[in-house]
Parts: C-alpha cells; structure tokens; sequence
C-alpha cells in the first residue's frame, strides 16, 4: 500500500494531491513507529538495568513481620508458607523481602530428593543471580528442628545464606546441628511439595540432575531445555501478616 501511495505524489488532480499528501503523512507516521520499535530494546534494558532484584542494595533493612504467610502458586498446585520472625530474624527478613521483590517468581524447584527435601530459589535469570550470589546474611541460631514441613535456607557454611531454599520432607534432625536454622513450615499444600517433579534426581557429582552452576550461568533457558518437566513457581506473594515489634 505505501509504494502505491507513493506513486500517485506527482501532480494531478486535487483529488490526488490530497491523496499524495495523506500517503506522505502515513509514511512519517509509519517511519516513527519504526524508529519507536528500534528503541524498544534498549527500552527494555533500561527498565531491566531499574530493576530492584538486579540492585540488591539497601533494599533488605527494614524488619519483616513477626509472622506472615506466603502463598506460592506452582505448576503443581499452591501451597502456603508461614514464617516466624522469632525462629530466625535474619533469614525471614530475608524471605520477606525476596518475596516482595518478585524473586522467586519463575523460578524452578531444581533438586528434589526423595524422602529428603526439595530446593528452590536460584533465579531464572543469571544476571539477578550475579546480584544476589554474594549477599549472603549472618546465621540465626538453630531454634526449631527440621522436621517434615518446616523450610530453612540452603547454606554452602557459616553466614553463607542468601535465597536459595528447601522444605524438609522428612525429619532430618541432623542438619539442627549443621546450622540450618528453619524459618518457617508449609501449612497448607504439603501433598503439592510432595508431588513435585522428583525423576531428575540429584545435581553433579553425585547425580545427573540440574547442575547448580549451568543455572546460575544460563538461568532457565539450561533448564528448560535439558530438564524441561521441572515444576517451578509462578509466583509467591504475601497473603497475611502480623505487625513487626517496633
């Protein structure tokens, strides 16, 4: 339609003139919807670079609640967390705040060992991984066991939390000992943690499931195509919550 529109720009009849400079209009109409559509991407980059997950920074002080619910809505189903700033502060605080951020939206449950646990919270994304890899935050004491139901934060070592996750399918009481300090317990949708894609197994070197470090090099794009029947969270938002001690 253009090229023909631009044919009939010669002198002629008023009729075509009009015609002509109607044609010329939505040439420079069409040339600003392409120059917008150039734009686009680095529109996009720009608002990603504004993202609050890629600046971590003084996002993460403000105490949680003293106890809140999570609902997390997965492939599998939902189920609800509830969280208890007094078991262990710095590790809710920490919850509270990934929560509220979006982070664990989409974000694939990527090891899951039977009659041991589940894990989670390494983002689909690498480069909101990079940001958060290195914020890890002090220990809490060990105040509840891990008992069936009860989720704490992985650790690699002392003060070496940062957003990863796990619920306990079992009692493991010998992690109380090893430091991991739970921080809350699943109090709705038990079956739907326990019913999650468990087939993959463990990760290297003791298994051929999802290898952490391929997930946080290459995010979900590793995952979907080499272990493509993960379950995964769609989103986790705040349901409930009790107010903070002043």
């Amino acid at each position: 339609m253009p090229a023909r529109i631009q044919d009939r720009t010669t002198d002629g009849p008023p009729f075509a003139r009009r015609t002509a400079r109607l044609g010329r209009g939505a040439l420079v109409r069409g040339a600003a919807a392409l120059g917008l559509a150039a734009l686009l991407p680095a529109l996009l980059g720009a608002c990603a670079r504004r993202s609050p997950l890629l600046h971590p920074e003084g996002r993460i002080e403000a105490p949680a609640p003293e106890t809140f619910r999570v609902r997390f809505e997965t492939s599998r189903g939902p189920f609800v967390v509830e969280a208890h700033r007094a078991w262990a502060p710095n590790g809710v605080d920490r919850l509270y705040h990934l929560v509220r951020m979006g982070f664990y939206d989409d974000t694939r449950f990527f090891r899951v060992v039977d009659r041991f646990m589940v894990q989670f919270g390494i983002s689909g994304d690498p480069q909101v991984s990079a940001a958060w890899r290195e914020r890890a935050i002090p220990d809490d004491p060990v105040v509840k066991s891990n008992r069936r139901g009860f989720v704490t934060f992985a650790t690699s070592g002392p003060n070496t939390r940062t957003t990863q996750l796990f619920v306990n399918y079992g009692d493991n009481l010998f992690l109380d000992s090893q430091g991991f300090a739970p921080i809350g317990e699943v109090v709705e949708g038990m079956d739907v943690v326990e019913n999650l894609w468990r087939s993959y197994g463990e990760g290297p070197p003791r298994g051929s499931g999802p290898d952490q470090s391929r997930i946080f090099a290459e995010g979900n794009a590793y995952l979907q195509r080499e272990f493509p029947r993960l379950d995964y969270i769609e989103s986790a938002r705040i349901v409930s919550t009790s107010p903070a001690r002043q």
